[in-house]
């Protein structure tokens, strides 16, 4: 893994993000995460404004380690870049999208569920793979059976992921660290109850640590 990977992989969690008003919200949640401690955040292009929300949590927090999510073209990537963006997931394998990637030098983690997909990734390089949607594909006993003949890859599994299956998922030694939009709600973004995102992402750090102690 490079040295982002390592760091993400380290946190365990990644809050994914959809921000319909990224002028009121995103400073506000950054802070939240990184209180809870957090510092990692996948923005999805799933709302306008991902972009600017990339660049405000960025520029408020530069410890963090923010990257775009739901990414279905290379003019994404671009405004990721443009943005202060560190890394782009995908929720498929797009290889014209991950050969961009690996050009512009930042990190890619593609959406991967079969093992077509898995063996593509592997002849692209590529060493961390989302796996999405993790609970409607299998989830962890999949994730377990696919390392079989790939055990060159870490996986970041989304989708279905919470407090209740956490740590089952992060206590495996095949992931790197799981997303969830559960710690960052939209209604708890819409009602500004950023002392409860900050509780819920120091509940998943605490799940993270004790489950690979």
């Amino acid at each position: 893994m490079n040295e982002l990977q390592k760091k993400v992989s380290e946190i365990g969690c990644v809050p994914v993000i959809k921000l319909s008003n990224p002028q009121r919200d995103a400073a506000n949640l950054s802070d939240a995460l990184c209180a809870g401690g957090v510092p990692v955040a996948e923005v999805t292009f799933r709302a306008a404004g991902a972009a600017d929300a990339i660049r405000i949590m960025s520029e408020r927090h530069p410890e963090m380690i923010v990257g775009a999510g739901t990414v279905l073209t290379t003019e994404q990537v671009d405004e990721t870049i443009a943005a202060g963006g560190k890394f782009i997931v995908t929720p498929g394998l797009d290889i014209e999208i991950v050969k961009y990637c690996q050009q512009k030098g930042i990190t890619c983690f593609p959406g991967c569920t079969t093992p077509t997909d898995y063996h593509a990734a592997y002849k692209l390089g590529l060493e961390v793979l989302k796996f999405f949607p993790a609970e409607q594909s299998g989830g962890l006993a999949k994730i377990k059976a696919m390392s079989a003949p790939f055990p060159m890859f870490k996986v970041m599994p989304t989708g279905g992921v919470n407090l209740k299956n956490l740590a089952e998922y992060v206590s495996s030694p095949v992931i790197a660290a799981c997303g969830g939009s559960y710690m960052c709600p939209d209604k708890l973004i819409n009602e500004g109850k950023w002392d409860e995102i900050t509780e819920l992402c120091r509940q998943s750090v605490a799940i993270v640590k004790e489950a690979r102690a």
